[in-house]
């Protein structure tokens, strides 16, 4: 499975939104900007996420996006799924299919099946808030300190 394009900067305009989680809405060319995308696709990315009830739109002057949910009840296999659909490394193969009568193909399915679940996992335990707290976790570690 290849995670498209669309699909990341959907990803990262949820997190830049539960990265500014004040309660206020943000602005698309902010979401743009600070994650280096396309405006006018970021708006269209947000409201695709709109329609699927991630995120909610406020008109006017102090408008913009904010999340519809808390970020700590939103996994990251919500939006993948929502975005590109289900989660699958390989195709299936439907029975009598050109690669039926091949040697390993039970085995090898049962390992597909045990590499789609564990990714399912990972992105289904990882919300978003656990993703912002990481990544203030990284940067306060990065941080010069000049004391002497």
């Amino acid at each position: 499975m290849k995670i498209s394009k669309k699909c990341q900067y959907a990803l990262k305009a949820v997190f830049e939104l539960a990265w500014r989680n004040t309660g206020k809405p943000v602005k698309t060319c902010s979401i743009a900007d600070a994650q280096r995308m396309s405006p006018r696709f970021t708006e269209i990315i947000l409201n695709e996420l709109k329609h699927g009830g991630y995120v909610e739109s406020r008109r006017g002057n102090t408008g913009g996006y904010l999340l519809a949910r808390d970020a700590a009840s939103l996994t990251v296999r919500e939006v993948i799924e929502y975005i590109q659909g289900p989660i699958s490394l390989v195709p299936e193969v439907t029975e009598g299919g050109a690669n039926a009568a091949f040697l390993g193909n039970e085995a090898f399915k049962e390992l597909w099946e045990q590499v789609n679940n564990a990714v399912c996992e990972v992105c289904e335990g990882r919300t978003f808030a656990d993703l912002v707290q990481f990544e203030r976790a990284a940067r306060d570690s990065s941080a010069v300190n000049y004391c002497i």
